[in-house]
């Protein structure tokens, strides 16, 4: 018997109820291949928490490994933190499993003593943020797998600063998930020395909602131009319940909904995957902005912390703008108006992602405004922030994967927060004569025309992982000379912090004498290996398509 069918055949025999052992059962004789996955490995705890496929077994999301993963969470927080009243803050998104997930953690912290503050229904990770601060908890955890596909779930766990966890503590709460390595060891059930359970809802919704459209630059364009038409669609997600609120409350009168992708449902029945970033997520709201003449559309991803938008060019046609885009012309919007408002200052300052467009570092040098590269992911943002208080001011920071910050409220991705500035951002290039289209067009003719792409090649299984592993280790063997004719004169390997002065990550990056990079890093979260592609001058088009058939 091999050792994944014998840890099978643990949970057939084992203390599990029966429909999870029919489940197994079935598994096991209809999809072998699905049934070793599902058995071969435990469902790795990372650096953020967890994320995978919902369904039985060890390498599943399930009731059994998320109450694992939270008595390991519970384990760490009653060993290391000192204090009477140990707070912990839960939310969850609209995903299948989401609420009782959230639920089942909620009841594991509970039964360890921890006071739990737990959303009444789906609200965005940013929300989860910044309650965790608000509510002075040392932790939180957020049930969402982003803008996965429909079959995962996830966990991600936040510390007391609102921003995901990162070294050292993320490692030393690993090692302590590890330590509950059966079911058995989890408390499920509350007894009577359980910690407090205390619902959050509108209360909550308030303070966020008041300190982000605080955030706002431009107020009086906004009244100014409150006829903008906006569509606005939450992708069947947590947006939803805050998106509009924040748009009405600046004061615009034409916010367009896609009522069928209002609906908060799991299975998210009319895009294929719930991703701002693939165009087919956002078909049902470009068709109703051609329907009602909308001047820019909205999309939110299901936990609500990434937004994509489309905007009209000078033709009327509505093009899609990207991440890095979005978060160019964001980042030059929000420098210039805190410039006009002397609010610029020494102590401020902006964070990217290493594989996010170098067109915001040269932005931030026109003003005088330093930025710092951090690894992808907004955690490493977080940690920015988190370092540089009290003295330092961190301004705004995003990445090409469609997030975006302002301020300090909030240690994560918000795209509440985008969605404001978005909005008024087109409100004030109106003012100006501008449309957002011809303000990014305003912004490559001041700094150089560049050009982003992206290519992520899925590789499943064990099988699929070997394959990652390869690639990247034939990449760092064999590094490209050129990229598009132009010497390569730099190569950065992070799993070498030493030189790069970042946390060990397994990204490659190359650059070339013509300011083209290629950033190579297998996903986190997913089943991936992704190339990154940044192109800069007149011919970066056609640049990038050269990067993809030379790499990808």
């Amino acid at each position: 018997m091999k050792e994944f069918e014998k840890v099978a055949q643990s949970w057939l025999e084992g203390d599990f109820d029966q429909k999870v052992k029919m489940q197994v059962l079935e598994l096991r004789n209809s999809d072998p291949a699905q049934f070793e996955d599902a058995f071969y490995r435990n469902l790795e705890f990372g650096t953020g928490g967890l994320r995978g496929i919902m369904g039985v077994g060890t390498n599943r999301m399930n009731r059994y490994t998320v109450g694992m993963a939270s008595q390991g969470l519970a384990n760490y927080i009653r060993g290391h933190v000192k204090g009477d009243d140990l707070r912990i803050c839960i939310s969850y998104d609209s995903r299948n499993n989401s609420k009782e997930f959230a639920r089942i953690a909620a009841d594991v912290f509970s039964a360890n003593g921890l006071h739990v503050f737990i959303f009444d229904n789906i609200r965005p990770t940013p929300e989860l943020s910044y309650s965790i601060r608000l509510k002075k908890a040392v932790a939180g955890v957020m049930v969402t797998a982003s803008h996965n596909p429909k079959e995962y779930n996830g966990y991600k766990v936040f510390w007391s600063d609102g921003g995901q966890i990162t070294s050292p503590v993320d490692k030393d709460i690993v090692a302590e998930v590890a330590k509950v390595s059966d079911p058995s060891l989890v408390k499920f059930t509350p007894g009577d020395d359980a910690g407090p359970v205390d619902v959050m809802g509108r209360d909550v919704d308030e303070k966020y909602l008041s300190d982000i459209l605080s955030l706002s630059l431009s107020p009086e364009a906004c009244e100014r131009h409150a006829d903008l038409k906006f569509v606005y669609t939450p992708l069947h997600g947590c947006g939803v319940r805050l998106v509009p609120e924040c748009l009405k409350r600046l004061g615009f009168k034409n916010v367009i909904h896609v009522p069928e992708q209002d609906v908060s449902d799991g299975d998210f029945p009319t895009v294929v995957s719930p991703n701002p970033e693939e165009p087919a997520a956002l078909e049902m709201a470009l068709e109703k902005a051609e329907a009602t003449g909308a001047d820019i559309v909205m999309a939110t991803d299901p936990d609500a912390d990434r937004m994509g938008i489309a905007v009209r060019d000078d033709s009327g046609r509505m093009v899609l703008f990207n991440g890095n885009q979005t978060a160019s012309m964001l980042t030059y919007y929000i420098l210039t108006r805190r410039k006009e408002r002397g609010t610029l200052g020494k102590g401020r300052y902006v964070v990217k992602t290493i594989v996010t467009t170098e067109l915001i570092s040269d932005i931030c040098a026109s003003f005088g405004v330093p930025v710092h590269n951090v690894l992808t992911g907004f955690k490493y943002i977080a940690e920015v922030v988190k370092r540089n208080e009290p003295d330092g001011e961190f301004v705004c920071g995003g990445e090409e994967s469609y997030g975006f910050n302002v301020g300090q409220f909030v240690r994560d991705k918000d795209a509440q927060i985008a969605c404001i500035m978005v909005a008024e951002c087109a409100a004030w290039a109106a003012d100006r004569g501008l449309t957002l289209y011809q303000l990014m067009q305003k912004i490559y003719a001041e700094f150089g025309y560049r050009r982003e792409g992206l290519v992520s090649l899925v590789r499943k299984g064990i099988s699929g992982a070997a394959e990652i592993k390869g690639i990247m280790d034939n990449l760092r063997a064999n590094p490209p000379k050129y990229l598009c004719g132009s010497p390569v004169n730099r190569v950065i390997d992070y799993l070498e912090p030493e030189k790069t002065g970042q946390p060990a990550s397994d990204v490659l990056q190359f650059f070339d004498e013509a300011g083209d990079v290629v950033s190579v890093r297998p996903s986190g979260t997913e089943p991936k290996i992704k190339f990154y592609f940044g192109a800069k001058g007149e011919d970066a088009d056609s640049k990038i398509e050269e990067l993809k058939a030379q790499f990808a």
